[in-house]
């Protein structure tokens, strides 16, 4: 008995000294005393992560996907998506395979993905520059992948969803905000017009093309909120802000395939809204040439109005896509690899100015880097990805009292942005980036909330 006591004790003191030691090593590693405070909080943030893996799961893809740690350099240090990525995948394994609260499921647009996964990755066995594709991979693609099965999994409640909509609106105003802002101080300019964000960090914002896809991402949930007529006041006003500044921040851009999403993603809402189709076709048709022409497109230095003929933009993108074209040829089955597009570009193309160029094309871009069959899967994707989202839809709209404002403001939201994603895709490179993804994963748990037996009520 006295042994056992005693033995307890011992425990019991060595429990109570964990903390002052890992505070101690905390401070030797990094002197500063948020690390005590951090190291003293961490129990209480360990149950939180726990308890909440959705939303750990979800502020990692925003950081990945917005990039926010590089919209904002003062967390850039911070580590956050690193941090993140820990937590969410530690919930992930803790929920699904030790609880086993998370039970996962598979879908057919599942089996798409998990085709065009397995065809990726037999591409970067055999790509030209094997470091090149698995670098791209292992530093980006795999998580992509990862969570957008993680999000289909976690997301089983109206509230994630309410929060998905609300958070991912919210991200893009900031994004937006910070791209007016650097338009108006003239940081960050390319070409002396077009705007970007973090290009003295290497940002992938640091490109125009790249951040008007990010801004598009939000815009078809920001839209979908300012037309809802039965959410609060203070929903509608976020989306209707955030329109504003990511209609003002695209056009900041100059970017076309950014215009054409934002026309298309427009057109959808529209369509369901407007009885006239001819109207809806001609006022869409002068609203269009009317934002070009506000966009300042014709002013670019490529691909402006200056340039006689097919401008110089377009005719790069034509000598990309016949290259990418040339690829598939040379590796029906496998493409050049993932990310090896810009490298083979010299090998490729017919037209040489010293410089390799990127695609500028998701379709052209997939095509070349994996070759006829990932492209026959990938549209594969699409189209069940396409089908998926509106039967979603439908039986949202066919039975409303089962269903909250909520879940049809996201899921009109999500089927406008993979319209969106489909039309911009022809001047924007997405096909191993974040939207997608993300959008599969809203897809798949959009339909399987909708169609699981409920009971009536």
């Amino acid at each position: 008995m006295v042994s056992t006591m005693g033995t307890n004790r011992i425990a019991q003191f060595l429990i109570a000294m964990l903390p002052c030691l890992l505070i101690l090593l905390g401070w030797v590693v990094i002197p500063h005393p948020l690390v005590g405070v951090a190291i003293g909080l961490s129990p209480l943030l360990v149950l939180f992560v726990l308890k909440y893996p959705y939303v750990m799961v979800l502020l990692f893809v925003l950081f990945s996907f917005f990039r926010l740690h590089e919209v904002f350099p003062q967390l850039y240090n911070l580590r956050i998506p690193l941090l993140l990525s820990l937590a969410s995948l530690g919930s992930l394994v803790w929920h699904v395979g030790l609880t086993r609260k998370v039970v996962p499921y598979w879908s057919r647009q599942f089996t798409w993905a998990g085709l065009f996964f397995i065809l990726v990755i037999i591409g970067i066995v055999l790509a030209t520059n094997r470091p090149l594709a698995l670098g791209y991979f292992t530093g980006t693609y795999w998580k992509i992948i990862v969570m957008a099965f993680a999000v289909a999994w976690l997301a089983q409640t109206e509230k994630d969803f309410s929060l998905s909509l609300r958070l991912v609106t919210l991200c893009g105003m900031l994004v937006g905000l910070v791209a007016l802002y650097n338009k108006v101080k003239e940081i960050g300019l390319v070409e002396g017009s077009r705007v970007t964000i973090g290009r003295n960090l290497g940002s992938v914002l640091g490109d125009p093309n790249d951040l008007s896809l990010v801004l598009l991402f939000p815009f078809s949930f920001a839209l979908s909120l300012t037309l809802s007529d039965k959410l609060s006041r203070s929903d509608r006003m976020l989306g209707i802000l955030t329109v504003i500044v990511l209609v003002l921040a695209i056009i900041a851009t100059e970017s076309r395939g950014g215009l054409l999403g934002v026309a298309a993603i427009a057109a959808l809402f529209a369509w369901r809204r407007v009885k006239s189709k001819i109207l809806l076709i001609g006022g869409g048709s002068v609203l269009m040439v009317a934002l070009y022409i506000v966009a300042g497109i014709s002013s670019r230095k490529s691909g402006g109005a200056s340039e006689s003929g097919l401008d110089e933009s377009a005719m790069g993108r034509l000598h990309a896509w016949e290259a990418a074209f040339g690829m598939a040829l040379d590796n029906p089955l496998s493409g050049v690899g993932m990310n090896n597009f810009y490298s083979n570009y010299f090998f490729y193309s017919d037209y040489w100015d010293g410089l390799n160029h990127a695609v500028h094309s998701t379709w052209f871009g997939v095509l070349g880097e994996t070759g006829f069959i990932g492209l026959f899967v990938f549209l594969g994707m699409i189209v069940s990805l396409l089908r998926c989202s509106h039967a979603s839809l439908q039986k949202i709209l066919a039975s409303r009292t089962n269903f909250s404002p909520v879940m049809t403001c996201i899921a009109e939201g999500n089927l406008s942005g993979l319209v969106g994603f489909c039309v911009s895709g022809t001047f924007l490179t997405q096909g191993f980036t974040w939207p997608l993804y993300i959008l599969l994963a809203f897809t798949v748990a959009i339909a399987n909330f909708v169609f699981r037996p409920r009971e009536p009520a």
